[in-house]
């Protein structure tokens, strides 16, 4: 399959990892995933942003970019703005909105230490966030870099073999919800700190998921 690089990517990126991974007493197979490290940077996208639950209700984070010279270049790199403390903001929001739930203080410190290690480029962040999260949860997974941009529309030669297998950069978006979820079986509800204020809220941040099932998150996602 073909993904966008996505930062703290929302559970449906997550389960289209999990689909093809088999994990059984006789075998366990990594899912095959390439990454596209060879677009153009996108704004309004999930790259740079993700959504978890605070107590008003949902809610966006972002990460600023180093904007000089960036038009046009691959995301791969173009470098994270650290200029401003986007991280500590991240993390006080993270923890005001998930300190209460079951799991956040056995995930938290691992996540919040790559955070403040500053990786340099947006391809170095959210790459290495998305490794972290899939040890956490528990899912194998054979992560590779795309050589060559594919246009979305054109995701196979012209001979008809694929060259990254489906293509699904474009059904995951902030602006567009997906129906990811649901065409795998998955749409169901779990614990979530604030649902009793503002009801269940999917598709959140895969943080959402693992701050509040943990150990369980896997089973959710199978």
């Amino acid at each position: 399959m073909l993904l966008s690089l996505a930062y703290f990517p929302p559970i449906s990126y997550f389960a289209l990892i999990a689909k093809e991974f088999t994990l059984s007493a006789d075998e366990v197979i990594p899912s095959l995933v390439h990454i596209d490290s060879c677009e153009g940077y996108q704004k309004q996208s999930w790259r740079n942003r993700f959504r978890f639950y605070a107590s008003e209700g949902p809610q966006d984070l972002n990460f600023p970019i180093v904007h000089k010279d960036s038009h046009g270049v691959p995301v791969s790199k173009v470098r994270v703005d650290y200029s401003t403390p986007w991280v500590v903001k991240t993390e006080r929001a993270l923890a005001s909105a998930y300190e209460s739930s079951p799991f956040f203080e056995h995930y938290a410190d691992g996540i919040f230490a790559f955070l403040d290690s500053h990786p340099e480029t947006v391809l170095d962040l959210d790459l290495g966030l998305t490794r972290l999260i899939l040890d956490k949860v528990g899912i194998r997974a054979d992560i590779r870099l795309t050589d060559r941009f594919v246009h979305p529309r054109s995701s196979s030669e012209p001979d008809g073999s694929d060259i990254y297998g489906e293509d699904y950069r474009e059904l995951i978006h902030p602006k567009r919800p997906d129906t990811i979820l649901r065409d795998l079986g998955l749409e169901r509800p779990y614990w979530q700190v604030f649902a009793s204020k503002h009801g269940f809220v999917p598709n959140l941040s895969i943080l959402d998921l693992l701050f509040n099932e943990g150990p369980d998150s896997i089973l959710y996602l199978k």
